[in-house]
């Protein structure tokens, strides 16, 4: 993590005094349903949670790790300090990992939460400039070159849809990945009850994983990684399109200038999309989590710790990283100024070769074959590529067209309402 791409609320959720506070939960928890089975006594669980208040000190634990290697441990033996003798108690039947990966799910979930506050924010701001731009006309690209009509604001509502999904992709996610571990060594529950486990998840607001090794099972932090993933296309997928409509040739859109903003440190003119590009970094930054993650998932027998690196670089950098792109997203989208104007101007750039189809088609039911109907059209589209000029007319001119054709019936097919007689079924079915 780096200042630069770190909201602070995300920052928190993975600082070491969060991760040793959720520790001390799962802990204290676990040893008042122990006390409560009788395995520890009454009064060991209650001088466990004197640290309840306490701010647990990091150097101190990192100065005790290094002699011990072990980062649970050294964790315990700081809180023996605070606690006193009856800190013996802590930690009855557990392993290691019951508490690092229950506390792993506790910030994954927390961390979902931050993201989801995002996402809807996005959402929101797709759905707003969409219904601003329902019918602000321009030409739609396919391979990059002038196809056929659509509106910006199902540029807009195409984004919205594919966010919609991933919302819920992430809150399935979230689901998954929030379970508790408290298992004991190799997960067979030998030297700790299961209802610690029940009690600890409770109070945590986890599920119970219905079976774990000494580790919970990793495809579910793969699946999670994952979505995070296809969230960061998602905001790629928007970016690329924003920055090709900035482009000094199209400059149908473009993010907002500030006053006072600079473009290049050696051309004044410029305005570089900025926002979108670095947003489209950090969308390969998100997704390089995902293929660790999957790799996590084979682990030795019962356990091994080569996902424990990993997921001490991934959890922070993924959640931070979408978190910070997410109202990045937003921001932008927000902000984005739609030249109405220039997307008239491209749209009528061409002569009208945007309705060769409409021509093909009329062509068709006019009795001419698919493949002389073709030829005929492309024969007269390529001439208005190549020497300008007007479809409509250069159609006209063409003895073969009008034999098939009246001039009224080909003008009938350069009407603009035509490709826009649906976009209320359309945005219907996106926003209901």
């Amino acid at each position: 993590m780096i200042p630069r791409y770190t909201r602070p609320e995300m920052e928190a959720i993975w600082s070491p005094q969060t991760r040793y506070r959720i520790w001390f939960e799962i802990e204290a928890h676990a040893t008042d349903k122990l006390a409560e089975l009788g395995v520890v006594p009454a009064s060991a669980a209650k001088a466990v949670w004197k640290a309840k208040d306490m701010e647990f000190d990091v150097a101190r634990i990192d100065e005790i790790e290094r002699e011990v290697k072990h980062d649970v441990i050294a964790f315990l033996t700081h809180l023996s300090e605070l606690v006193g003798e009856e800190a013996r108690f802590v930690h009855q039947g557990l392993t290691s990992s019951d508490v690092l990966d229950t506390c792993l799910a506790v910030q994954l979930t927390r961390a979902s939460d931050l993201l989801l506050e995002g996402m809807d924010r996005v959402l929101a701001a797709l759905k707003k400039r969409a219904l601003e731009h329902k019918m602000t006309v321009c030409i739609g690209r396919s391979h990059g070159i002038h196809a056929e009509p659509t509106t910006m604001g199902l540029k807009f509502a195409r984004f919205y849809a594919e966010f919609a999904r991933n919302r819920e992709r992430l809150v399935r996610a979230r689901e998954e990945v929030a379970t508790c571990a408290i298992s004991g060594a190799i997960g067979t529950f030998a030297n700790v009850d299961p209802a610690v486990e029940a009690h600890v998840a409770e109070k945590l607001r986890l599920t119970v994983e219905p079976i774990s090794t000494q580790v919970i099972p990793r495809d579910r932090h793969a699946n999670f990684f994952a979505v995070l993933g296809l969230i960061a296309s998602a905001i790629e997928n928007i970016a690329v399109e924003v920055r090709h409509l900035q482009r000094s040739e199209v400059r149908e859109a473009q993010e907002y200038f500030s006053p006072g903003q600079k473009g290049s440190s050696a051309m004044p003119h410029k305005r570089n999309p900025i926002l979108t590009e670095n947003l489209t970094g950090l969308a390969r930054l998100v997704r390089s989590a995902v293929t660790p993650a999957m790799e996590n998932v084979a682990l030795w027998h019962e356990r091994d710790i080569s996902h424990s690196s990993v997921e001490r670089g991934i959890g922070p950098d993924a959640t931070v990283h979408l978190d910070f792109a997410l109202h990045r997203t937003a921001s932008m989208i927000e902000g984005l100024i739609v030249h109405a104007d220039r997307c008239r101007e491209n749209l009528e750039a061409h002569g009208g070769i945007h309705n060769s189809q409409r021509v093909l088609l009329a062509l068709t039911q006019a009795g001419a074959s698919r493949e002389d109907s073709y030829r005929l059209v492309q024969r007269n589209g390529m001439k208005t590529w190549d020497e300008g000029g007007r479809l409509a007319d250069h159609l006209k001119a063409d003895a073969e067209v009008t034999a098939l054709l009246s001039p009224a019936q080909i003008d009938g097919c350069f009407d603009e309402a035509y490709h826009l007689k649906h976009v209320d079924t359309i945005f219907a079915r996106v926003f209901g």
